[in-house]
C-alpha cells in the first residue's frame, strides 16, 4: 500500500446527484411551492461550488429555506444508492481495497452519506461532512456549527487539522475542492466531470478526470477496466439517432458527432486518434482514409450495406466491421409497397394536377395492384419481406437472385433476370451495390421489360443507369417509376439535388429514405452500438462483417488478451509456447478463422509480467493486440 491519502467528495462527485437539492425535493414532494423552493436551492448550491459566494452562506440559505424530517432523510438514502456514480461503481474494489486510505470529505451531510459510502466499502471514520440538528419532532432545524466544516474554508480547516503523513490527492467536482490544492494540503486537484462541469473548477485543476477510470489510470491505480473509456474517442457522422449517442456516451466514451458525411480529404484528417467511427451510407470509408487511421478498432455501418467500406483494408488492419442487416428492411419495404401502389393508381400524377388547379377524375391509367405480377431483383431481406406482403395484397411474385433461394409463399424463382423481367408488371430492385452490380441494369434491360412497366430502385443508385431509365419513361416503356437512391446524393440538405429524372411525369423521387422512418433508424441506432460496445467490452465480434464471428462469455475475475492475425498455420502453438514459458495458466481459450485473419481470445489469471505481454505482441504474424479486465 502506498502512503497517498485520496480525499474525495461526496456530492456529484461520488454520487451523481447533489444530497441537499434532493433532500429538498423528497421533503417538499406534494408541495405547492415545491418547484420554487427546490429551485432555489439547487440556485444556491451552484454558487457555493462555482465560489461566487462563500461555501457557509450557500448551505446556512439552504437550510433555511429546507423543511425537511429525519425521515425524509430515510427516503433520501434509498435514493442515493441508486445513485452512486457510474464509475465508482465499477471499482468498488479499489475503494475496498485502498479504504485505510481514501476519506470523504464533504461539505454534505453525515446521516446521509455515511450509509452510501460503507455499503461500497469505506470506513465511517474515513467520513467528514457536516451534521444536522434536529428538533423534537426530527424536524431539521439546522447545522452544527462546532462542525469546521460548517463554515468558510472548512474543507481546508479540516484537512490541516488532521495533518496526514503523504501525498494527497483531493478529487471533486466543487471550488471548495480545489480550495485543498490552492492551501497547499493537496499535491493535486483533479476535476471530477462525470457528472456536472463548472468551468471555474475545471480551469484550477491539474487534472479533469471524466471518470474515477481516468484518475486511476493517470495514477497507475488498479482499476475495473483496461483502458479508460473517456481516452476513446467516437466519431459519428451522418446524422445517427440520438439513442446511439446516449448509448456511447452512458459507456464514458468521448463523443463527436457530425450531421452530414464527410469526403475522403476531409475524414482522412478527421479519423485521427477515433478508435470507433459510425456511418451511413453517404460516407466512403477507403484505403487512403484507414492508412490515416492510426487508432481505429472498429466501425459501425448505420445501414444495411457495408460496400461504402473497403472491407478488405479494414480486416488486414484488424479493424472490426458491423452493420444492422435486418433493423431497417420493414420501413423500405412499406416505401416500396406505398410507392408501388401510388404508381399502379397514377395518384401521383393525379395530385400534382390538382395542386395545379385541374380536376381530373378519369380512370384512365389507374389500376388495382390485385391480380398484377411483381417481379423482385433480389430476394434477400428485404425482397423476401416485400414477396410476402406483395403475396397477401393478392399479386402474383416472381424473383430472381445470383444466389439460389428458396421460395416464400407461393413466390416463383426464375432461372434468369430476362425471365422475370418478361413476365412483370412491376420492377422491384433490391440488389447489393458491390462494384460489380454497377451500371447492372441499363437499356437491354428495359428493353426486355413488358410495356407500360412499373419500375422501382430502393436499393443503390449506381446499379442503374439513369439515362437508361429516363429514355425509357419518356418512350412510354415505364409507365411510371419510383427512385429513392441515385449515382451521386447530396452530403447534406443544403446541397441541391441534380438529376435527369427530375420534372418527369409519374415519377416518385425520395431522398434515400427508404430506411429513414423514426422506428428504423431508432432500431439501427440500439443494434449497431450494442456490436460494437460488445466488441470493445468484451471481444466478442457476433454480427461482424469482416471479422470470425465469436460470442465470448462474459470477463469475471480474470484479463482477456484479444489477439488478430494472419490466418497462416503455426500461430495457436506460437502462442502456447509463450505461455508455456512463463507459465501463464489459460481459464479459458477461443479461436475462430476466416480465410484472411485468424482471431483468438486467451482469458488468464492476473499474474503475469510485461514481457510475456510483449512476446505475444511480437509474434510476427500479428495484426491487432488488445487487452481487457
Amino acid at each position: 500500500m502506498n502512503n497517498t491519502y485520496y480525499i474525495i467528495d461526496f456530492d456529484s462527485t461520488f454520487t451523481k446527484v447533489e444530497g441537499l437539492d434532493e433532500l429538498a425535493n423528497i421533503a417538499l414532494a406534494g408541495s405547492a411551492n415545491q418547484e420554487k423552493v427546490v429551485s432555489q436551492i439547487r440556485s444556491l448550491t451552484e454558487q457555493g461550488m462555482n465560489g461566487e459566494i462563500t461555501f457557509s452562506e450557500a448551505l446556512s440559505r439552504r437550510i433555511e429555506l429546507l423543511k425537511a424530517n429525519r425521515s425524509h432523510i430515510n427516503q433520501l438514502v434509498d435514493f442515493l444508492h441508486t445513485q452512486v456514480s457510474e464509475s465508482f461503481q465499477r471499482n468498488e474494489k479499489f475503494l475496498r481495497e485502498f479504504s485505510d486510505h481514501i476519506l470523504i470529505v464533504s461539505g454534505g451531510f453525515k446521516e446521509f452519506i455515511v450509509p452510501i459510502v460503507t455499503s461500497m466499502g469505506l470506513k465511517e471514520e474515513n467520513v467528514y461532512a457536516n451534521t444536522f440538528v434536529f428538533d423534537a419532532e426530527d424536524n431539521i432545524t439546522g447545522v452544527d456549527q462546532e462542525n469546521v466544516l460548517a463554515h468558510e474554508k472548512g474543507k481546508v480547516k479540516l484537512l490541516s487539522s488532521l495533518k496526514l503523513d503523504g501525498d494527497v490527492y483531493a478529487i471533486g467536482d466543487g471550488y471548495t475542492d480545489y480550495e485543498l490544492r490552492a492551501s497547499g494540503l493537496a499535491n493535486r486537484f483533479y476535476a471530477f466531470t462525470e457528472n456536472v462541469k463548472r468551468e471555474k473548477v475545471t480551469a484550477n485543476a491539474d487534472h479533469i478526470v471524466p471518470s474515477l477510470d481516468e484518475f486511476l489510470y493517470l495514477n497507475k491505480l488498479p482499476r475495473s477496466q483496461s483502458y479508460p473509456k473517456s481516452r476513446i474517442k467516437v466519431l459519428l457522422l451522418e446524422n445517427v439517432h440520438s439513442v446511439a449517442i446516449e448509448a456511447f456516451k452512458r459507456e464514458g466514451f468521448d463523443v463527436e458527432t457530425h450531421k452530414g458525411a464527410m469526403d475522403e480529404e476531409e475524414l482522412s484528417e478527421k479519423i485521427k486518434g477515433v478508435s470507433i467511427l459510425g456511418l451511413r451510407s453517404k460516407t466512403n470509408l477507403t484505403k487512403k482514409v484507414l492508412e490515416n487511421a492510426d487508432k481505429l478498432i472498429t466501425v459501425g455501418a448505420f445501414c444495411i450495406g457495408t460496400n461504402q467500406i473497403d472491407l478488405k483494408t479494414c480486416t488486414e488492419k484488424g479493424i472490426a466491421v458491423f452493420n444492422a442487416p435486418y433493423s431497417n428492411t420493414r420501413s423500405v419495404v412499406e416505401l416500396a409497397i406505398g410507392e408501388m401502389i401510388l404508381l399502379i393508381r397514377n395518384v401521383f400524377t393525379k395530385s400534382n394536377q390538382m395542386h395545379a388547379g385541374k380536376w381530373d377524375k378519369s380512370a384512365n391509367n389507374s389500376f388495382e395492384v390485385r391480380g398484377k405480377k411483381l417481379g423482385l431483383i433480389g430476394y434477400g431481406h428485404i425482397g423476401t419481406q416485400l414477396s410476402v406482403i406483395g403475396e397477401a395484397l393478392g399479386m402474383e411474385v416472381y424473383f430472381y437472385d445470383i444466389v439460389d433461394k428458396m421460395p416464400i409463399g407461393n413466390a416463383k424463382k426464375c432461372r434468369s433476370l430476362e425471365e422475370v423481367l418478361r413476365v412483370s408488371d412491376v420492377v422491384s430492385m433490391h440488389i447489393d451495390g458491390r462494384k460489380e452490380n454497377t451500371n447492372v441494369f441499363g437499356k437491354r434491360e428495359f428493353e426486355m421489360m413488358k410495356d407500360g412497366v412499373i419500375f422501382m430502385n430502393l436499393a443503390r443508385g449506381h446499379v442503374v443507369e439513369v439515362p437508361a431509365l429516363v429514355e425509357a419513361i419518356k418512350s412510354g416503356k415505364v409507365a411510371g417509376a419510383g427512385v429513392d437512391v441515385f449515382p451521386y446524393e447530396p452530403k447534406t440538405n443544403s446541397e441541391p439535388f441534380e438529376n435527369e429524372l427530375r420534372g418527369l411525369p409519374n415519377v416518385i423521387l425520395t431522398p434515400h429514405i427508404g430506411g429513414s422512418t423514426e422506428e428504423a433508424q431508432e432500431g439501427i441506432g440500439l443494434y449497431v452500438p450494442e456490436r460494437l460496445l460488445e466488441y470493445m467490452n468484451n471481444g466478442s465480434t457476433t454480427g461482424s462483417v469482416n471479422f470470425p464471428e465469436v460470442q465470448l462469455p462474459l470477463l469475471r475475475d480474470s484479463h482477456r488478451l484479444l489477439h488478430i492475425h494472419q490466418n497462416v498455420p503455426g500461430i495457436l502453438a506460437k502462442i502456447n509456447n509463450i505461455f508455456a514459458k512463463h507459465h501463464i495458466n489459460i481459464i479459458g481459450q477461443y479461436l475462430k478463422t476466416n480465410e484472411t485473419i485468424g482471431y483468438v481470445i486467451m482469458d488468464i489469471s492476473k499474474g503475469y509480467t510485461n514481457e510475456f505481454i510483449q512476446e505475444i505482441k511480437d509474434i510476427d504474424e500479428t495484426i491487432r493486440f488488445r487487452m481487457l479486465y
